[in-house]
């Protein structure tokens, strides 16, 4: 029994130390929903998820320490509880991030993003006016586009430079306007308009010099937003795949654990039983 309470412990212990690397991932979501993908929302419930864990992995590990198979149940119950969260969390990040991405463009190393390539529940909750308005004023409060200006040595960057620059989603879609608007470059943030052809995407006549606008308003950022929303879940998810994998592991040590503390108290039971067999009776009949 002493073994199996240590393996249980153990295993517990281990388990705290599995949900750091889910807090993590919350947080560094909730970092980057300060300053770039600018939704507040969808870090929470991974940061409640690594917190449980924690919660539940030190209830378990007190129950295999005095021997208390009540929180050891408990920890087995929680924790069953929360493998299926984490679950069902991974694959509504990837059905929410499935589709969508940027289009190459020709002789150009960032690419451009079209909201029409995107679709779904999270598509329509960036696209709600009312819930647009908030991202928007994040990412201008951000900074966003004011750190994609370079110069070298006092030089500001050219045309061909920018063009074969590797631009975030965000960059690209919010801080220059479309490729297929045909302006001519000036500076990151600024494009000369006159001789664009102002085709099909309405995104071209969206697009402003001025600095506090840009293309906020342009569905092209809308999409830059869903695009860099997917690479930060894409890469978190990840990361909770394999905890998953290794927690489930970790789980059925933990139920044949106590299985068998369960198993040598229903046989062997504290007290008369033990007694009785360190020192046998000497009476016969």
């Amino acid at each position: 029994m002493r073994t199996s309470n240590h393996l249980i412990g153990l295993v517990n212990f281990l388990t705290f130390l599995l949900s750091i690397p889910i807090l993590g991932g919350g947080i560094w979501l909730s970092s980057r929903a300060n300053s770039t993908d600018c939704l507040r929302f969808l870090q929470w419930p991974l940061i409640v998820i690594g917190i449980s864990i924690m919660v539940v992995s030190l209830a378990g590990f007190a129950g295999a320490c005095y021997r208390n198979k009540f929180l050891m149940w408990l920890y087995l119950v929680a924790m069953l509880l929360i493998i299926a969260a984490l679950i069902g969390f991974i694959i509504f990040a990837y059905a929410v991030t499935d589709k969508g991405s940027g289009r190459t463009v020709l002789n150009r190393g960032y690419l451009d993003y079209y909201l029409q390539d995107y679709s779904g529940w999270l598509k329509d909750r960036v696209s709600d006016d009312s819930y647009w308005g908030k991202i928007s004023s994040c990412l201008r409060d951000s900074g966003a586009c004011r750190k994609i200006g370079r110069n070298f040595n006092g030089v500001p960057e050219t045309a061909d430079m920018f063009f074969l620059r590797r631009l975030s989603p965000v960059e690209s879609g919010c801080c220059k306007p479309p490729t297929d608007c045909g302006f001519s470059y000036v500076n990151e943030t600024g494009w000369d308009t006159r001789g664009g052809m102002i085709g099909p995407n309405q995104d071209c006549m969206v697009w402003s010099n001025d600095q506090s606008m840009l293309c906020y308003q342009c569905s092209s950022c809308k999409a830059g937003v869903l695009g860099s929303l997917k690479k930060s879940w894409r890469k978190v998810s990840v990361i909770n795949i394999v905890v998953l994998i290794i927690l489930v592991i970790f789980y059925v040590i933990a139920y044949a654990a106590y299985r068998n503390v369960k198993r040598i108290d229903n046989d062997e039971p504290v007290g008369e039983a033990r007694m009785t067999k360190s020192h046998p009776s000497h009476f016969h009949l």
